[in-house]
């Protein structure tokens, strides 16, 4: 439903979206539904770690690894299908709209939201990673700003600048601040099935050093935008 109606909108209102190759068109299309997931998801992930006290520590004897609520569990379900729907469209044009490192990407997330959905263990950490989904935006925006045209203009270079600092934000330094937290709660961890366990563990160090990859390229990028705007 989002697809057609992102297909109808661009075309009554961007004139160069038509003009485009079919393949364009169907990545416009595709990050346009990304837009929308990243920018729900990462606002119900805000505010379920930062500002819900679901996930506190100041409720007694709880243990955080192991709540969860009908609010929690529901945008779950939406990143699941969301994933899963986004990684069909990959296999399905591969590797146009993406190569094997979103293949990966999008199994390791599709396993570990999906086990925090059904089971209701590790939540917490899930939602901590999925605000990494707060760059999302930016760096389909930079997509959108290329395909005009426009890698020579002030709106680039401020998305490349704008990139880099959510970057090392919602992925470099939330990733080593979860980290933290698994450590000091790590008897509450162990509490939680083997299964989930490895999810917590493995998953996270996966994305960080994927992460990490991606960030030497943004830098990179950000260094030859600054050096053409001179």
């Amino acid at each position: 439903m989002f697809y057609e109606l992102t297909q109808l909108i661009c075309t009554l209102y961007f004139k160069s979206y038509s003009s485009l190759p079919k393949i364009q068109r169907i990545e416009w299309n595709n990050r346009a539904i990304s837009t929308i997931h990243a920018i729900f998801i990462a606002t119900m992930s805000l505010y379920l770690v930062f500002c819900s006290d679901l996930f506190s520590d100041h409720r007694g004897a709880r243990i955080v690894t192991l709540q969860s609520s009908s609010l929690s569990v529901f945008p779950l379900g939406i990143s699941v299908g969301y994933f899963l729907v986004d990684l069909g469209m990959i296999f399905w044009f591969f590797p146009t709209l993406g190569g094997m490192e979103y293949v990966i990407h999008h199994v390791l997330s599709v396993a570990a939201v999906a086990y925090a959905m059904l089971t209701g263990e590790g939540q917490l950490y899930t939602y901590m990673v999925l605000i990494s989904e707060t760059t999302t935006p930016g760096i389909n925006l930079r997509w959108y700003l290329d395909i005009a045209g426009m890698k020579r203009s002030k709106a680039y270079l401020i998305n490349g600048v704008v990139i880099f600092f959510a970057w090392l934000a919602a992925r470099v330094l939330l990733f080593i601040y979860m980290f933290y937290h698994v450590y000091l709660h790590i008897d509450q961890v162990e509490q939680m099935h083997s299964a989930g366990q490895l999810l917590v563990f493995f998953v996270p160090s996966a994305l960080s050093v994927m992460n990490l990859v991606w960030f030497g390229k943004i830098i990179k990028g950000l260094r030859k935008t600054l050096a053409k705007m001179q």
